[in-house]
């Protein structure tokens, strides 16, 4: 199945439900069907057969059309992450070889940096509007005619190319398939609920899980509301006011709303899904959070060469484990292997380990990606032994529930003793005073290495 058929799928199924919602915009879903057509024939008369196309901007209801229009265009879209760095983007431009850019125009000042280090940036469309150089979202729609190509539904067709986040140097484009969205939708909704359309929350940046997420959430008809930024009151405030069952934040953001005075004060009582991903949290936090929020936190754990949801800790059993003393480690781990998806643990050597034996998650099914975009050294490196290599350390216990404990290449070596960032965390995390904290190594004349913890405070504590 092709990842656009399931917004075809929403709007012939529910065509005046509102699809996207902000402060500004409102589109039901025929006529977001409508614009998204108007922009994908003018893609389709614009641009190569097999053109990437990225979509730069903050969270707009707009942006989510463009990339829509990209996918039933048949081309590739290319995710640019506003918060980066501009030199970061042009090198991701670059190496993805964009060919076209649509620009929100709180961006468009990083526009002249891109056409002078992007030589296959043929075209830029303001999202918006345009200025020099800068092709208005209206002014372009008019070179298509109004229809759609027909593209093959070849569930090998490249069809997104994401970056890694650049931590072990430059970023790396990690090819998405059909197959690859297929299976991460069909994953989700075999863990979750789909018999009433979600109404989903995005104030996580749309270029990441949260973005990713409305994907997933738009073919059950999924009303999208759209924040241009994340705010904890603001979050609050529209989870009670458009009655929000959906939403992604990372940990650090929800600690944020549970340290609000006004965290309390609000209705959410629609909530069924609240996800959270990218570290586990802090187990007190989570029981607040469950006393605050309700039965709703939900886990999931993946990476962009494998995405979202390779592991899943629900609702349930969070309940079990926030309940159960016997249970409550549970709390730290990201749940247990998902439904289409093979997770190991691995040593060095390739062979896979027993539970409770600490080594790398490796991961195999038909959600890890194609591999590297024009980096064939780097696939097969991350694909020895025939296994997606996470690059995290972990272990499973005899029940299954997987533990991460630290990123490979980040263990700190202390003295000779391995020493794991998220097990000091985790200890930190507990402190009453402790709002959140990152361990990590530093040198040491003595140690090699010594642990180090950066710790933020909750307000009025030292």
């Amino acid at each position: 199945m092709r990842i656009y058929d399931g917004f075809l799928r929403a709007a012939e199924r529910y065509p005046t439900r509102t699809a996207f919602l902000s402060q500004t915009q409102q589109y039901g879903f025929e006529e977001a069907r409508r614009r998204v057509t108007e922009i994908a024939s003018a893609i389709d008369a614009r641009f190569s057969e097999n053109a990437h196309i990225a979509v730069y901007s903050p969270n707009n209801v707009e942006a989510f059309l463009c990339v829509l229009a990209v996918f039933a265009a048949g081309r590739t879209w290319v995710p640019l992450n506003a918060r980066n760095a501009v030199e970061e983007n042009a090198y991701i431009l670059d190496n993805t070889d964009c060919e076209g850019l649509f620009v929100h125009s709180a961006l468009c000042d990083d526009v002249p940096t891109f056409q002078t280090r992007v030589p296959s940036l043929a075209e830029v469309i303001g999202i918006d509007q345009g200025q020099a150089g800068i092709c208005p979202l209206d002014e372009f729609i008019r070179a298509g005619d109004g229809t759609v190509p027909e593209i093959p539904d070849d569930p090998d067709r490249q069809v997104s190319i994401l970056s890694t986040g650049g931590t072990t140097g430059r970023p790396k484009g990690v090819v998405w398939t059909h197959r690859v969205w297929e299976t991460m939708i069909a994953t989700f909704w075999i863990h979750q609920d789909p018999s009433t359309p979600p109404v989903h929350l995005v104030s996580a940046p749309m270029t990441h899980a949260a973005g990713v997420l409305a994907m997933t959430l738009i073919p059950a008809g999924a009303t999208t509301v759209v924040l241009d930024h994340f705010g904890p009151v603001d979050v609050m405030q529209a989870i009670e006011a458009h009655q929000v069952t959906h939403l992604f934040l990372p940990p650090t953001a929800i600690y944020m709303m549970l340290s609000h005075p006004r965290v309390r004060e609000f209705d959410y009582s629609s909530l069924r899904c609240f996800l959270y991903a990218a570290a586990p949290m802090a187990a007190d936090k989570l029981a607040e959070a469950l006393e605050v929020f309700g039965p709703v936190m939900v886990q999931s754990y993946g990476q962009d060469e494998a995405p979202m949801f390779c592991t899943m800790l629900s609702a349930q059993e969070h309940v079990e484990a926030a309940t159960d003393p016997a249970l409550r480690k549970r709390l730290w781990s990201c749940g247990r292997t998902t439904m289409l998806t093979r997770l190991g643990i691995m040593d060095d050597q390739g062979q896979l380990l027993p539970p409770g034996q600490p080594g790398e998650s490796v991961v195999n099914g038909s959600m890890i990606m194609a591999g590297y975009y024009k980096n064939p050294e780097a696939t097969a490196e991350a694909s020895a032994h025939g296994w997606h290599h996470t690059g995290d350390i972990g272990y499973a216990d005899e029940d299954g529930y997987v533990f991460h404990v630290d990123r490979k290449k980040d263990m700190i070596i202390t003295g000779g003793f391995n020493v794991y960032s998220a097990e000091v965390e985790k200890v930190i995390l507990g402190h009453p005073a402790v709002q959140d904290c990152a361990v990590i190594g530093v040198p040491d004349d003595k140690w090699g290495e010594a642990v180090k913890a950066v710790i933020e405070p909750k307000s009025g504590q030292s």
